[in-house]
């Protein structure tokens, strides 16, 4: 009993020795400051208040914080105090095609959507808190639904159809944000919805950056004296590729203009580059063919050896 008279006791002495500071701290805001000490002269207490310049109870506030239980009062809510729900985050897959032309894709999906529902429901929107000792100098702050006035809400889905724009140029993991469209919160705001974009692989080009590359495959015979050929590109149009001289395993093609276009400036567009294989024959050559390949070519033996992974 004793024990507990002294931790009353010490409570009030603690709160008594803040209430003088704030106070003190009231009293210095309005002398020091002239436009107060005039709001104060003419107004009254009342006017400071409704001023736009931060009252007493503000500073009374930042003093005391989440001790208002102390009182029996309420710690009141701002406007950074409303809960939000989680924002989700879903992969949207595009073809690389998409990315070279852009598309609109529409996307149907079902939403948890707060509705009101027959009846109230128990909450705690005012945030009050109950103090209980559990025993000499013990508290415990435990928040009490005090409020059975708020409209009951239940959440119901329904389907909505979002509209995503793929744009031109478009990168991989980049994300379209939807504001409002995440996970409800049935006492606060719903979070976001982002989308983020997952280019799916193409069965003849790769991306790197805005240039695409490929590769083509040529006979003996075309290596060593030429060829022409087609390729087939993204949207369909046709690329011209020749060459008249001896192409190597490994040599390349570039084709300037034929990669994607810029995300950030779609009238700039990469490269394409087209690096050739070549297809030996599968049979095997008898000693006449390898005699009339010798005169034909008349090329000398050359043999190096070399470190061909050299600055890698």
């Amino acid at each position: 009993m004793q024990n507990a008279i002294f931790f009353f006791f010490l409570n009030i002495w603690y709160v008594s020795k803040y209430l003088i500071m704030a106070l003190g701290t009231i009293v210095t805001c309005v002398l020091s400051d002239e436009e107060k000490r005039k709001q104060y002269d003419t107004y009254g207490e009342e006017g400071l208040k409704e001023g736009h310049h931060s009252s007493h109870g503000d500073i009374f506030s930042s003093f005391f914080g989440d001790f208002g239980f102390m009182f029996g009062g309420n710690r009141q809510p701002t406007g950074r105090d409303i809960p939000r729900g989680n924002d989700i985050v879903l992969d949207l897959e595009v073809t690389l095609e998409e990315v070279y032309s852009g598309n609109f894709v529409e996307v149907v999906r079902n939403k948890p959507v707060a509705k009101e529902a027959p009846g109230k429901r128990k909450c705690n929107c005012r945030q009050e808190m109950r103090t209980t000792q559990l025993g000499p100098g013990r508290f415990q702050m435990t928040q009490e639904v005090v409020c059975d006035e708020c409209p009951n809400i239940k959440l119901v889905n329904e389907e909505r159809t979002l509209e995503v724009e793929i744009e031109q140029g478009v990168r991989d993991e980049m994300e379209y944000p939807f504001i409002g469209e995440g996970e409800p919160h049935i006492d606060g705001e719903p979070g976001d919805l982002r989308f983020r974009i997952k280019v799916l692989k193409h069965p003849v080009f790769e991306r790197r950056g805005d240039d695409l590359y490929t590769n083509v495959t040529i006979s003996l015979v075309e290596a060593l004296v030429g060829f022409e050929m087609e390729i087939t590109h993204l949207d369909g149009h046709k690329v011209h590729i020749g060459r008249d001289k001896t192409t190597k395993p490994g040599a390349r093609i570039w084709k300037k203009g034929e990669g994607l276009p810029n995300f950030d400036n779609n009238n700039i567009r990469g490269s394409l580059i087209v690096t050739f294989d070549v297809d030996f024959p599968k049979e095997q050559l008898d000693d006449q063919q390898k005699d009339g390949i010798r005169q034909l070519l008349k090329q000398a033996p050359s043999q190096k050896v070399y470190n061909g992974l050299q600055g890698y």
